[in-house]
């Protein structure tokens, strides 16, 4: 037997007379199945039935002759007795004591089969959480994919509608404002009317022919300088840019009063534009000619750098 190394666990000798003990166990048990035999086979022998007659001397001749006996009847033979004893159990040989080097291992193996098999159902377990919570999250992305597809038409649909009803307004309001305007032009050339025949109806009272020029005439250098300058006396409007040009027709009475403005190129500055417009509504009445007279439709362009 060799001495525990120094430091490392201790081990138990390996016994090697395990393989003899069980060699004569089995010896012994096969002699005495043998012996059972042998006495088996000799208590087996069938028995020999004998038969015997007695006979009395003194009474032979004083008795009759005895009547014919009857055959006898043959006997059922005896079936033999088995007197074989009981077979004895057979002892099992003893079991040879396992190394505990082996059954250390033994164990070992066993216990580390159990963990990968515990490993493997915990493995097998979240890979199925992670499957059903990835199938959960691609449930609600599709669930919210597809409401903000339906919001998002119906915010489309909206947007569709508020530009229809726009839309709408739109041309309501262009033909409210051709309206108006056809009506204001209506007006004005009432009025103008009504006042041409004011104008008329004086000059046939005997007035000189002065009145009855007030909307002809030479045209006067000056007089479209005159209406400028009244405007640009009246314009509110700053800028660097002197680029800004505006045309505009204006229509007035034969008094000078403006009945209408309409304008016919823009500056491309709303700003410059409105102002242009304000500045001619406050100028009214506008000048009239040296000799009294307007031009009912004036056409006039304001270049930003002159109305400085």
């Amino acid at each position: 037997m060799k001495p525990a190394t120094a430091g490392g666990p201790y081990k138990v000798p390996r016994q090697n007379n395990g393989w003899r003990a069980l060699t004569l166990a089995l010896l012994m048990h096969a002699l005495l199945v043998l012996f059972l035999w042998i006495g088996v086979s000799w208590q087996n022998n069938e028995p020999v039935e004998v038969q015997a007659e007695i006979w009395d001397t003194k009474v032979q001749d004083a008795a009759p002759t005895p009547p014919p006996q009857p055959e006898p009847q043959p006997q059922p033979e005896e079936q033999p007795v088995d007197k074989t004893p009981p077979p004895q159990p057979v002892q099992a040989p003893p079991v040879p004591k396992e190394d505990p080097e082996i059954a250390l291992e033994r164990l070992k193996a066993k216990k580390k089969l159990e963990q990968e098999k515990a490993a493997e159902e915990a493995r097998q377990k979240q890979l199925e959480e992670e499957k059903q919570e990835k199938l959960a999250k691609l449930e609600a992305k599709k669930k919210a994919e597809q409401k903000a597809k339906e919001e998002k038409e119906k915010a489309e649909q909206e947007e569709k509608e508020k530009q229809l009803a726009a839309e709408k307004e739109k041309k309501k309001a262009a033909a409210e404002k051709l309206a108006k305007e056809k009506a204001d032009k209506a007006a004005r050339d009432k009025a103008f009317a009504a006042e041409m025949s004011r104008i008329t109806g004086s000059a046939a009272k005997g007035a000189t022919g002065t009145a009855a020029q007030s909307t002809g005439g030479r045209a006067d250098g000056g007089y479209a300088a005159a209406i400028r300058a009244k405007i640009k006396g009246n314009l509110v409007y700053s800028s660097t840019d002197d680029s800004l040009t505006a045309t505009y027709v204006i229509t007035q009475l034969p008094s000078g009063e403006i009945i209408g403005v309409r304008k016919v190129n823009g500056s491309g500055s709303a700003a410059y534009d409105n102002a242009i417009e304000n500045a001619i509504a406050k100028s009214s009445p506008l000048p009239k000619k040296k000799d009294g007279t307007v031009e009912r439709d004036l056409k006039l362009e304001f270049k930003l750098k002159e109305m400085h």
